[in-house]
């Protein structure tokens, strides 16, 4: 469910809207659903890719999330996925077919706004710097969490491919986040966050375009680029990652969440007072095998199997095998109930965005 509000606003930010009802019906091959197939599966894609990382990080096999194979495998899982339509840009005037994986090949020129990235040709040894340099900076705890901002920065601007670099630059960040152990398993994504920034859905493409900006003096950095304008950018990326870490920790919350959901039970089966029992019990104990119902209600065997069966039914317990231990569900017709602000702007008890550090 959090990788598909991830893809949500990741495509959001490309100015592509998807219903996230479309996403899950696009990963579960259900396209003649989909109000729009082609964004659909963009954004399936998405999730299908955040998945391999998050799987592979909880192996503990996830690869350098910096280095120039990870970048280029990203960008390969995520064009080999998408749909016919969306493998082809207009580039100079001309339909170019966008090869996964593969950097923009020479006469490949492109421009981003104001910014006109390194020529086709330099995009090799600007990679491997970055790489080189990134490998040097996440060496330490401190280190790999400050450098996701920067990193995040600097892929764009080199914008080493024809198409997909944002995307490929908010997967690259999500799996450094998890390299850095403040991924929560996946459960948050800064994809939120940039989409809708601190006070304004603005702030993300400006402080992007800002950080472009060319070294102004000798006390502004090294680089040709200014070390004063990436910081400011560094403390704004750092600040909505914070936000969105108390966000979901807000969401995930055990006794708000057991309160949301028992409130949905009872308005659903009203007079019905064992059901919220039932997923109150199985929400806080993770699992609960079926024999266990009646000694959790005091009901009979035969009250407490239609007890499950009506849960089970209206998707809220479900189990991997048919006689298996239940574990909750979330049905997607009530994911605002149980998760307000998860996509739309309900207003659930959410603490407010700390104010980004004063720089």
């Amino acid at each position: 469910m959090t990788r598909v509000m991830n893809a949500y606003y990741s495509n959001l930010i490309e100015g592509h809207n998807t219903r996230p009802r479309d996403i899950e019906a696009a990963l579960a091959g259900r396209l003649d659903e989909v109000e729009d197939r082609p964004l659909a599966e963009e954004a399936a894609a998405h999730v299908r890719v955040q998945a391999w990382i998050d799987e592979t990080s909880s192996r503990g096999d996830l690869p350098e999330p910096t280095s120039v194979a990870f970048i280029c495998d990203l960008h390969r899982r995520f064009y080999d996925a998408m749909p016919e339509e969306l493998r082809f840009t207009e580039h100079d005037g001309q339909r170019k077919e966008i090869i996964p994986g593969a950097f923009r090949a020479a006469g490949e020129e492109v421009s981003v706004g104001r910014h006109l990235p390194p020529s086709a040709s330099r995009i090799p040894a600007f990679i491997d710097h970055f790489a080189l340099r990134y490998r040097g900076l996440t060496s330490g705890p401190t280190g790999r969490i400050l450098s996701i901002p920067a990193a995040h920065h600097r892929l764009n601007y080199i914008h080493p491919f024809l198409d997909g670099n944002g995307r490929v630059s908010r997967l690259m960040s999500h799996a450094m986040c998890q390299a850095a152990g403040i991924g929560g398993h996946g459960l948050w994504s800064i994809s939120r966050g940039l989409a809708r920034g601190l006070r304004d859905p603005a702030e993300y493409k400006e402080h992007m375009d800002a950080a472009d900006q060319p070294r102004r003096g000798d006390r502004d950095g090294r680089g040709n680029l200014s070390l004063s304008t990436l910081t400011s950018f560094t403390g704004w990326f750092l600040t909505v990652m914070l936000d969105q870490i108390r966000f979901t920790e807000a969401m995930f919350d055990l006794n708000a969440l057991q309160e949301r959901y028992t409130r949905l039970i009872a308005d659903l089966y009203p007079g019905k007072q064992r059901l919220p029992q039932l997923v109150a019990h199985v929400l806080r104990h993770g699992e609960m095998a079926r024999g266990d119902a009646r000694f959790v209600t005091g009901a009979s065997e035969r009250s407490a199997r239609s007890d499950l069966g009506e849960l089970i039914s209206g998707g809220f317990l479900k189990s991997a095998t048919p006689k298996g231990a239940l574990r909750v569900a979330f049905p997607l017709d009530y994911r605002e109930r149980l998760f307000p602000n998860l996509f739309t702007d309900a207003a659930p008890i959410v603490p407010a965005p700390p104010p980004p550090p004063p720089l």
